[in-house]
């Protein structure tokens, strides 16, 4: 009989990356290093929540965050090594929704769920 049992790191990874706008706030960093407000005004997410997933992409080591000494105080997010390694998952799950998601299943999608 095989195992149904996830691997453990499969199911951590999953965990992450599956998280509500995680998956987007990589592909948005994958452009390079960025301010709260950019990130914030490129998606369609609270700043509360958007502040919330940096933070655990920041512990886990896939998000850093750097503050400039400056007045004002500049802090710019940027990806890990850890974090670029998911440039390739993230661009074969784009290449995937354009194959097999539509237009109208976007929009409906939108629409339905709240942030």
């Amino acid at each position: 009989m095989k195992s149904t049992e996830l691997c453990p790191r499969l199911q951590k990874s999953m965990d992450i990356i599956g998280r509500r706008w995680t998956g987007l706030i990589i592909y948005q960093l994958l452009q390079g290093p960025q301010r709260f407000g950019a990130i914030e005004a490129s998606l369609p997410v609270s700043g509360r929540l958007l502040s919330e997933r940096l933070k655990e992409l920041e512990q886990e080591g896939i998000v850093l965050r750097e503050v400039f000494p400056e007045t004002p105080v500049r802090i710019q997010y940027s990806l890990t090594d850890k974090g670029r390694a998911l440039e390739s998952v993230i661009r074969d799950l784009q290449v995937w929704s354009e194959d097999w998601i539509t237009e109208e299943e976007c929009r409906s999608e939108s629409s339905a769920s709240p942030q």
